[in-house]
């Protein structure tokens, strides 16, 4: 029986032998590779080891992937006070085995933070999201851009306006040049009538010289009524330019939309022909919207004629805006003669 006790003793002190060595001996470390850091060493295992340092509060730098001095002293200063035999500064198998127990480390969130440039921290117990913000110079690079693509925007913008613009201005003169050959036809057709008419008039007695006479005595009467140095033309797009600027102004006003024309007329500053002045660039609110065209009504041509005739109520005025919808800051600034209706006119 003494015999037996005792060999079952061995094996039980042999099986306890066995279970102690298993849990003493050094377990290898997976976080980290192989290589034992030193000061001067870079890379991930370098990363790795600041970001666990700083998650128990040894190392404040920054999370770069160099060994250097402050690496260094936080390393010592975790290996004296976990109580490791060896306090060198070296980070070798027992050191990285103990920091793996003692702290964290999310390699996703560090080497995102890393790539994208940011300033971060990797303390433990703390919101990662407080924890990184974009750098000073990339807030710079994000604000240029910004203002880059903002400026690009504007200048689109503008260039699209102008596109919109020119190509206005550009019906606008195809629209003027084929009313002026419509009415070149016209003409001419009317002249080749007339000329018919004399050629098959026979001069047989003079009653019908008398009656000649008369009719001509009636042209030259009819002449009269178009003042001097205006084509019919001109009346015409006048009359057009009055009834889309100014119907519904009073009478008086719409004589001083007339006369602001015929003062750019005769302006150095202003084209010298009717027609140049209505379709100068932005000139006439009528133009831009197309309301040049409505047919006028009899009032707008009376405005005309009696402006031409020398009535200037607007006392030589060369501009006129409405205050209501003015959009333009500088017709502001110009100086005001007065007000009829709606319109102010300016100097």
């Amino acid at each position: 029986m003494t015999f037996k006790k005792m060999f079952l003793l061995s094996i039980i002190i042999c099986f306890l032998s066995i279970g102690l060595q298993a849990i003493y001996e050094p377990k290898e470390v997976d976080a980290f590779s192989e290589q034992v850091m030193q000061r001067g060493a870079v890379g991930d295992d370098v990363i790795e080891l600041q970001a666990r340092l700083q998650y128990i509060g040894f190392y404040h730098g920054e999370i770069d992937g160099v060994f250097g001095w402050g690496t260094y002293w936080a390393l010592r200063n975790f290996q004296k006070e976990f109580g490791l035999k060896n306090v060198d500064g070296l980070a070798g198998a027992k050191t990285k085995q103990m920091l793996e127990r003692a702290t964290e480390y999310d390699e996703q969130f560090v080497k995102e933070q890393i790539r994208k440039g940011n300033r971060f921290t990797h303390y433990g117990g703390m919101d990662k999201a407080k924890q990184s913000a974009p750098r000073k110079k990339q807030q710079q690079q994000q604000q240029q851009q910004q203002q880059q693509q903002q400026q690009q925007q504007q200048q689109e913008q503008q260039q699209q306006q102008e596109q919109q613009q020119q190509q206005q201005q550009e019906q606008q003169q195809q629209q003027e040049q084929q009313q002026q050959q419509e009415q070149q036809q016209q003409q001419e057709q009317q002249q080749q009538q007339e000329q018919q008419q004399q050629q098959e008039q026979p001069d047989t007695n003079a009653q019908e010289e008398a009656d000649g006479a008369e009719e001509d005595e009636g042209r030259a009467t009819a002449a009269v009524n178009v003042p001097q140095g205006f084509s019919q033309n001109d009346i015409n797009l006048m009359a057009n330019a009055v009834y889309g600027e100014a119907r519904g102004e009073p009478y008086e006003g719409q004589v001083a939309v007339a006369a602001v024309i015929l003062n750019r007329v005769e302006s150095p500053t202003f084209p010298n022909t009717v027609s140049g002045v209505i379709f100068e660039p932005r000139a006439f609110t009528a133009v831009a919207d197309g309301q040049i065209w409505l047919t006028p009504n009899d009032k707008a041509r009376e405005a005309v004629l009696d402006a031409i005739n020398g009535w200037d109520p607007s006392s030589n005025a060369i501009y006129y805006f409405n205050p209501d919808t003015a959009t333009s800051g500088w017709i502001w600034g110009r100086p005001q003669i007065k007000r009829i209706g709606k319109h102010i006119f300016c100097k």
